[in-house]
């Protein structure tokens, strides 16, 4: 079995990996003394799932349907999943004294989405020590909004399980309106917006960051994450506002609430799931927009999903390269390889595909609105968990193509696309020709 390990790729790996562990939170989902009653095998197997993929999409009440147990081991699945399995094992290996060999270096690599293998160790040990601390940081200032407002017990638990699901960017909640009852707190919102930029920025910018604590000595990726993230928050923020500032969502709301309400939609949206406003009472626009949004979704190796963030800015940057006629694709004097433009458009033609492929097949299933299934899928996929309310009543082969798109957006187009398939190696070149296009 170990000689078979060996010679499997990694994204197949991985792959098998995802889908033993996913196995292995069903059946804990499953145990009597983890729900306050019965759960079904299909919704246990879509709760661990939207668990392990920090999606946050449900066809049950977190916080009524499942016992303290049954929560803590969704947290589990949210932590693991979002850290990534492999970063946990390497993490334990460590801990018995065990040697981490070239192979699972390799998976780790993988796994963190990184480059190089060099330094693969180290980071894994930074971003374990860096998550908790930045989970310790948000569960104390939540702790000054929900302890005063729902007992030490409570609070404590609200803030604990919060800040988990928020810096993974899972968009779990224990309350059946997400988070709309905070609509009003600074603090919450702040706070949980927070979780969701550092989590979705991707670990290899922080400890960037971290290392060099200047913009200019920042590598390529970190300096077009922070750079995309701030413009592409603030054009959501203001766009979600224009379209929803009279609209059924935002009534009632000061214009303050209404300016951070938008602000926290504009960065949920983009893969964390939760919600301050309600969902089913945004406009057609809005929801439209949000959708693209959640494909583009975080940074690599992040806790978030989508094609990724990088992926859809080396997109734009190229169609500008081939409408000016330029030579290269250059961003803050440096040049970015065919190769990596090349790898752009696989991730997004396949992405496209898969979405695509899944609004058909859930059209099939479910008997709703168009503009429902559509963001339906396009939260699965980016891993984000909003839901304009058709999870609940989803059949059980709705559920399962939910579930496939939640696993295909976590592990990756490319890496899905990789396992199922099988690498022919060119050894003959043939001639050149052009063909017509556009």
């Amino acid at each position: 079995m170990k000689k078979a390990n060996v010679h499997m790729s990694p994204p197949r790996f991985l792959t098998l990996a995802f889908i033993v562990l996913a196995g292995m939170g069903t059946l804990l989902l499953k145990l009597p003394f983890a729900t306050t009653k019965p759960l079904a095998w299909v919704d246990a197997l879509f709760t661990c799932i939207s668990a392990f993929t920090v999606t946050g999409l449900g066809v049950v009440d977190t916080g009524t349907h499942f016992t303290l147990f049954g929560q803590l081991v969704i947290l589990t699945l949210i932590q693991v999943g979002g850290l990534g399995m492999m970063t946990f094992a390497i993490i334990i290996f460590i801990m018995l004294g065990k040697k981490i060999g070239l192979h699972n270096r390799i998976l780790l690599q993988q796994a963190l989405n990184q480059i190089n293998i060099g330094g693969v160790i180290r980071l894994a040990k930074a971003l374990l020590i860096f998550s908790l601390l930045v989970e310790f940081v948000a569960f104390v200032l939540l702790c000054l909004e929900w302890v005063p407002r729902y007992g030490w017990q409570k609070g404590t638990y609200f803030s604990f399980f919060h800040a988990i699901s928020a810096y993974n960017n899972a968009g779990f909640s224990i309350w059946p309106d997400n988070l709309m009852r905070h609509v009003h707190s600074p603090l919450v919102n702040m706070v949980i917006t927070a979780l969701i930029i550092i989590g979705g920025l991707g670990f290899t910018v922080v400890i960037d960051i971290w290392k060099k604590r200047n913009f200019q000595r920042l590598t390529l990726h970190s300096k077009l994450m922070l750079v995309s993230t701030l413009i592409i928050n603030m054009v959501a923020t203001v766009l979600i506002l224009l379209l929803e500032y009279n609209g059924a969502a935002m009534s009632g709301l000061s214009f303050f609430d209404k300016t951070m309400s938008a602000y926290f939609q504009a960065i949920t949206t983009r893969t964390a799931g939760f919600n301050t406003l309600d969902i089913a009472k945004l406009s057609d626009s809005t929801i439209l927009f949000m959708c693209v949004l959640m494909i583009i979704g975080a940074g690599s190796a992040s806790t978030g999903g989508g094609i990724k963030l990088t992926t859809f800015l080396i997109m734009i940057l190229g169609v500008i390269k081939f409408i000016r006629e330029q030579q290269e694709v250059s961003v803050f004097k440096k040049s970015i390889r065919d190769s990596t433009i090349i790898k752009a458009l696989s991730i997004t033609m396949v992405a496209v595909g898969l979405i695509f492929l899944g609004i058909i097949a859930l059209t099939i299933t479910e008997k709703a609105p168009t503009l429902l299934i559509i963001f339906e899928i396009c939260s699965a996929f980016g891993t984000v968990g909003l839901t304009m309310g058709l999870t609940f009543n989803l059949t059980v082969m709705g559920k399962l193509i939910i579930s496939f798109m939640m696993f295909a957006g976590k592990i990756g187009p490319l890496t899905l696309a990789f396992t199922i398939s099988k690498s022919k190696p060119v050894k003959i070149k043939h001639p050149s020709e052009d063909i017509l296009t556009g």
